[in-house]
């Protein structure tokens, strides 16, 4: 049974960094992409940035680009996202996702490709 869990939430100030952290298990890992999205209330689901299943490549939503990243190095079935520079516009539960198709070319940035979810882990930024 494949299961998510996402943590490293909370509360921060305008300007302020949170790294996010997701661990993935019951699937081999590295041979999934990975991806972020998040959700604010009334909002749909978006992408925010997403790691191919090899490690070689990244891909992140214009609206944080340059500000949030995933890192090179992940522990093993752990994904991180460094966010800095945080805006109250960034204020939403943040979801990591394992996509359903396995060693997929390029990850997708729909959520109806991902299968599996964490409950998610709440990101508020006070301005």
């Amino acid at each position: 049974q494949v299961q998510v869990e996402e943590s490293g939430g909370g509360l921060v100030q305008a300007g302020g960094s949170l790294r996010l952290s997701c661990v993935v298990s019951g699937r081999t890992f590295s041979s999934y992409n990975t991806a972020w999205f998040r959700q604010a209330p009334g909002n749909e689901r978006e992408f925010v940035a997403s790691r191919k299943w090899n490690a070689m490549a990244t891909d992140y939503a214009d609206s944080v680009k340059g500000r949030f990243t995933i890192p090179k190095d992940n522990p093993k079935n752990t994904m991180y996202l460094q966010m800095n520079s945080l805006q109250p516009e960034d204020t939403a539960i943040y979801y990591c996702a394992p996509e359903s198709t396995r060693q997929r070319n390029n990850p997708s940035r729909v959520p109806g490709h991902y299968a599996y979810w964490g409950q998610g882990t709440q990101v508020t930024v006070s301005s």
